[in-house]
């Protein structure tokens, strides 16, 4: 009997250890999609930044000012119009060099940091540039001390072949320090690398300007002659990854660690996710399996043991036995219920982490197919401008060229969890603007819209687009709601108090239904009709209220209709956005 219980015990001992490594292996394969699908976001968000710009050089070449600057003409008079594209394009810096790479003008000509009189033949960008090819070079700036991205293109005739012909060289700097700051705001571990393995950007400061690989003297020497990271001493980075396990150890932490090349100049952008719950959760289902193991084996002891007293004792001792037994079985069933319900919760979490998962892949597509033509529509602005001057129209369409970058920028919402540039705004004045948005529709309808408040600004710190966009999808909602009701009326108040600031809409539509408010923010669920709409409204707005500090509610009415309140804690001081 003793060897019986001895085996058993073993074999349960070695079915944990068993289970808890297939279940390892299954939590770290779902961790490592996660992963992967972030690590696509960070690579395209990076080729789009770096693509949105590659054109402008080429653009600013062919300025007729520019060739009469290398000519001899007024350079104060092209400094101007350098600092107006600048500011225009949102670009770090232009300037024009000669042939012997003597700065001649620049759009920060009239700041302390000015370029004019540097000269950066010495730049890799500059001589790339003259050899007929698009300079690309990112390093710390001689002048400034600040890292950038640099462009360049030789300024020449259009006829022009060879370093022969060429009149100089126009570059480009660009900031590409957002995109550290996103990372770091999102909460990802994530760092990128150039070919010669040295980190560029890093959401941890501490990992910039490190290396991931031991350096030859020929590397260095070359990094010292471009002067490419100033005087950083490019010590090695403490970490060790494991390619063959997808890990890695960094700052003697462990990680899941995931890496794409598929990044313009050979670049490496490394990403390192945690993976302390992969081994909790597989810690927990081994630990059920156990308890499980535990209860059935003392269970069949009980069982035996039950059976030899019922043969001393058939009559109290049975009837105590089987009571004994019914108390042991309840408990059992409670338990077993508790785990049935904890896992079914655990597979909701996981099918709602898969859909915000393709949100996050569509998000990227989207935002990557749209850049390129987005950037290339701003160049084309401005090469006009540059051609023909500013014009109503030219400012027109930058303006609407601005607005299609910002509704592209919301769609990384779901890829990071950071705040955009925080302000004090006005709901009364928001809320406006969404009805403006939505006023076809409110005329095709038939909507009689009734917009209550006090007259007074109702302010709060936030970001104006995405509170505007809030507001746009819940009036749309309740205009939706109200397609096939005879009675179509719009109720929309804005109130302030003490410690809230909130904003209603109440329609007369269908109502809720069924559903609940949880129900609604599910991404792809909708109470629309099958083709109209994608369910995502919702999920998009709680998204914003949520990064807001604010709550959202919904109701159906008695009397009919639905009614929405989205409340904000009152504005008592500025906080970081």
């Amino acid at each position: 009997m003793r060897s019986f219980n001895r085996l058993t015990i073993l074999a349960v001992l070695f079915g944990g250890i068993g289970l808890f490594w297939a279940a390892y292996s299954i939590f770290k394969g779902q961790e490592t999609n996660k992963a992967a699908a972030q690590l696509s976001l960070f690579r395209s968000t990076i080729g789009a930044e770096l693509e949105r710009f590659s054109h402008l050089p080429f653009v600013l070449s062919l300025d007729p000012l520019v060739a009469q600057t290398l000519e001899g003409g007024d350079p104060g008079i092209l400094d101007k119009r350098l600092a107006r594209i600048a500011q225009s394009a949102g670009v770090d810096a232009i300037y024009l060099m000669d042939l012997d790479g003597l700065t001649i003008a620049a759009s920060n000509a009239r700041t302390a940091r000015s370029f004019v009189g540097q000269n950066y033949q010495y730049r890799p960008y500059f001589q790339e540039a003259l050899n007929g090819e698009l300079g690309e070079f990112y390093g710390i700036g001689a002048t400034t001390g600040i890292p950038g991205y640099f462009f360049a293109i030789a300024v020449r005739p259009s006829n022009a072949q060879g370093r022969a012909q060429s009149r100089g060289v126009v570059a480009i700097k660009v900031d590409l320090s957002a995109l550290q700051t996103s990372w770091q705001s999102s909460g990802a571990r994530i760092m990128l690398s150039n070919s010669d393995g040295v980190v560029l950007l890093a959401s941890d400061p501490e990992w910039r300007y490190r290396t991931l690989v031991d350096l030859s003297p020929e590397q260095l020497e070359r990094i010292r002659a471009s002067r490419q990271f100033g005087k950083e001493s490019l010590a090695r980075l403490d970490w060790l990854p494991d390619g063959l396990n997808q890990t890695a150890r960094i700052g003697g932490n462990d990680y899941l660690y995931l890496t794409s090349t598929d990044l313009p100049n050979s670049w490496s952008l490394h990403y390192f996710a945690p993976n302390d719950q992969v081994f909790i959760r597989a810690a927990l289902i081994t630990g059920g399996y156990l308890l499980l193991s535990g209860l059935l084996f003392i269970f069949v002891q009980v069982r035996r043991e039950r059976r030899i007293g019922a043969a001393l004792q058939r009559s109290e001792s049975e009837e105590a036995q089987l009571r004994l037994a019914n108390e042991r079985l309840a408990v059992e069933i409670d338990e077993r219920l508790a785990a049935e319900k904890s896992l079914k919760k655990t597979q909701a979490e996981l099918e709602r982490a898969g859909r915000l998962a393709a949100l996050g892949q569509l998000a990227s597509s989207v935002t990557h197919e749209l850049g390129q033509p987005i950037a290339a529509m701003r160049n084309q602005l401005a090469a006009a401008e540059m051609a023909s001057g500013k014009t109503a129209l030219g400012d027109k369409m930058q303006g609407l060229v601005a607005r299609m970058e910002d509704i592209t920028r919301q769609l990384k919402f779901f890829s990071r969890k950071g705040r955009d540039m925080f302000e004090t705004i006005d709901l009364v004045a928001v809320m406006g603007n969404a009805l403006e948005l939505l006023e076809a529709t409110i005329e095709k309808d038939q909507v009689a819209v009734s917009f209550q408040h006090d007259g007074a600004p109702v302010l709060l710190h936030g970001n104006k687009l995405r509170i505007e966009q809030v507001m746009t999808n819940i009036v749309r909602n309740g205009l939706d709601a109200m397609e096939e009701s005879a009675t179509r009326r719009l109720r929309i108040e804005v109130v302030q108090d003490e410690n809230e600031v909130w904003f209603e809409v109440q329609d007369t539509g269908h109502g809720l239904g069924d559903m609940t408010l949880e129900d609604l923010r599910e991404p792809f669920t909708t109470t629309r009709a099958s083709g109209k709409g994608m369910g995502l409204g919702l999920t998009i707005t709680a998204g914003i209220v949520n990064d807001h500090g604010g709550t959202m509610t919904a109701e159906s009415l008695a009397e009919g209709g639905a009614l929405f309140r989205v409340a904000f804690p009152a504005q008592t001081g500025e906080r970081d956005g």
